[in-house]
């Protein structure tokens, strides 16, 4: 019989939106009921890759050339690649906090980068089995603590990015959009009930690919 694999679930949503507090409640949830789990963020700030762009969000004075620093994001997530592939493969769900819907997103938010050319190195990494979005409006993002500590967090831009996610959550087949002005609480249940809906369908189906080529 062949081994149930693990899910491939991303949480995406602009800065502030909760996604690594309910990516942590997520898989201590899953855990709890003998799920097999593991957290994962991009990021990935622990790699050599990852220590370069930790200083770029972090330090503003850090000047790098935005096709060189979104080349960097997805080797960020490539480095990855083969981990990611043996742990859903031997049954463990991967609760990812950002993914390369993001690094599309927040590269193509810089109005002279190309959404088609920022999509490129991404095709071929792992596709999740499903996307959840979490939304906020702009008067309670910039109200969460800590807004305005990193690079990106600048309204406008976010407002950019929330945009292009819509467009995706609209355009890709793996997506659902979820209301993240909730209490924390509140918004985990929502987010646990479609995991473990995800999880009951998932049986031994092979993994898929990124591939945006056809919905440029």
């Amino acid at each position: 019989m062949s081994l149930k694999r693990g899910a491939l679930i991303v949480i995406e949503g602009v800065d502030r939106s909760g996604k690594s507090t309910q990516c942590k409640k997520l898989v201590k949830s899953l855990e709890d009921k003998g799920i097999k789990a593991k957290l994962m963020n991009f990021p990935d700030r622990t790699t050599h890759t990852g220590g370069l762009i930790n200083k770029y969000l972090t330090d503003k004075s850090c000047a790098l050339n935005d096709k060189a620093i979104h080349l960097l994001f997805a080797a960020n997530r490539w480095e990855s690649y083969d981990n990611m592939k043996n742990l859903l493969n031997q049954g463990c769900t991967l609760i990812v906090d950002r993914y390369s819907y993001s690094g599309i997103a927040f590269s193509s938010a810089k109005k002279h980068m190309d959404i088609n050319w920022c999509k490129q190195p991404e095709i071929g990494l792992l596709k999740p089995d499903l996307v959840l979005l979490l939304t906020l409006s702009d008067d309670q993002m910039i109200k969460r603590p800590g807004f305005g500590e990193e690079r990106y967090e600048d309204l406008n831009f976010q407002k950019s990015v929330s945009e292009i996610f819509k467009t995706f959550a609209e355009r890709e087949d793996n997506w659902k959009q979820m209301d993240a002005s909730g209490t924390i609480e509140d918004v985990h249940e929502k987010l646990l009930h479609e995991v473990l809906d995800t999880l009951k369908n998932m049986g031994t189906s092979p993994l898929q690919m990124l591939d945006f080529r056809s919905n440029n």
